[in-house]
């Protein structure tokens, strides 16, 4: 039965989380004050989270619905400062991948946050960053099967990706 509930503070937080990010400049530092309310939304999303994951498990489908379920994931992606909850939230993930309550697409970007928090390479491209100031995606493991593991995520070839993050980030 789906928790009405839970899925709308789970939006309200995904747009909070949203909001800062978006608010940030396109070119040069970030303001101080900015940094700190993104680092502010992503700590107490985290808290949060964790009570839910602790009261609920993952909050998939059934739950929260495909909105719900896209939000929890997009907090735990974002809970980069405590990378063992974001491996706790990686394997409930991927068992309600496996029981068809979440999505396939949201666990690559998981993986790929969670390998690199562990400074491994990344499994499906998604990850990039800015070193020296040019955009590139973070190491990748197996780059010869890269567009293969992508498709069975339901992610398109790594290449047409590779052209949107440069257009929207380079």
């Amino acid at each position: 039965m789906t928790d009405g509930g839970l899925r709308d503070e789970l939006l309200r937080r995904m747009q909070l989380d949203q909001e800062v990010r978006l608010s940030l400049p396109k070119s040069g530092p970030v303001p101080d004050d900015l940094m700190e309310r993104w680092r502010s939304v992503d700590a107490d999303n985290t808290t949060w989270l964790k009570q839910v994951v602790d009261e609920h498990g993952w909050p998939g489908y059934d739950l929260v619905g495909e909105n719900g379920a896209q939000a929890a994931w997009l907090l735990a992606q974002h809970a980069d400062h405590d990378l063992p909850f974001q491996q706790r939230c990686l394997a409930l993930l991927q068992d309600a991948v496996d029981r068809g309550q979440a999505s396939p697409r949201n666990l690559a970007y998981l993986v790929d946050r969670v390998r690199v928090g562990e400074e491994r390479p990344q499994m499906y491209g998604t990850q990039y960053h800015a070193p020296d100031g040019v955009l590139q995606p973070r190491p990748i493991e197996d780059h010869e099967r890269l567009d293969e593991r992508r498709a069975e995520a339901g992610l398109g070839p790594h290449a047409d990706y590779d052209s949107s993050m440069r257009q929207q980030y380079g």
